[in-house]
């Protein structure tokens, strides 16, 4: 079993997801306020976090904000229907992903197993190892990333962008092929996910380099990593 922490204040919401996920492996733990929520977010290491943004005592951003001060643990926002800000302001916080409200219970247990596959490495990959470009390292197996052979504390979503970028250096990945490879879904040219992880990973790089751009925006397109001094290497 999967131990889940849900944080809705919606009680009934609540009880049938707690069902309905415990029909397919996951152990339900539901807390119905932001301040609760977060203590027990912090009692024990949990496998996912599913959080409302609308929560009393605490509302969700404060509570993903506190939670990412300390942990990578992966965060599934459940969002109000409508509320573009909303999803925008929690990816940038750190959110792995997010899903509006109302939402068909099939599609929330296909973003879980997205983000449990990202963590636990199972999705196929062509290579496994080290890859390097330029001043960047990235190990697979260890899920560790250098630059300039310091760390970058990257989510696994941040991890898995760069890792596709990475293995196609100097070359323009499509924002279609990002959200299929990296969030396991179909893109949709309103969903800004991919946009926002990839703005917080140009900001964790420029927090070590703030002079050198290293990940490009190519309007309309997608993203491009730029190479400045050697070809990419792969240590298998």
């Amino acid at each position: 079993m999967e131990d889940v922490l849900l944080i809705d204040d919606d009680a009934e919401l609540c009880a049938m997801l707690s069902d309905y996920l415990g029909r397919y492996g996951f152990r339900v733990t539901a807390v119905h306020r932001g301040d609760r929520g977060l203590t027990v977010a912090q009692e024990k290491s949990w496998t996912l976090i599913l959080l409302d943004v609308m929560l009393p005592g605490l509302d969700g951003f404060e509570v993903l904000r506190r939670i990412r001060a300390v942990s990578r643990v992966s965060v599934l926002l459940l969002t109000a229907r409508g509320e573009d800000v909303d999803r925008i302001v929690g990816l940038e916080i750190g959110a792995d992903d997010y899903l509006p409200k109302p939402f068909n219970p099939r599609e929330l247990l296909a973003r879980m197993r997205a983000i449990l596959r990202r963590n636990s490495g199972t999705e196929a990959k062509p290579e496994q190892g080290q890859l390097r470009v330029d001043d960047l390292e990235l190990n697979t197996e260890a899920r560790v990333v250098l630059k300039s052979g310091r760390p970058v504390d990257l989510t696994d979503v941040e991890f898995g962008l760069l890792e596709a970028l990475m293995r196609s250096p100097g070359r323009v990945v499509a924002r279609e092929e990002l959200a299929e490879r990296v969030l396991g879904r179909k893109f949709n040219p309103l969903d800004r996910s991919v946009d926002m992880h990839v703005s917080r990973l140009r900001r964790k790089l420029a927090e070590i380099n703030p002079d050198e751009e290293q990940v490009k925006t190519i309007r309309g397109t997608g993203y491009q990593l730029l190479v400045r001094r050697n070809q990419p290497e792969t240590e298998n």
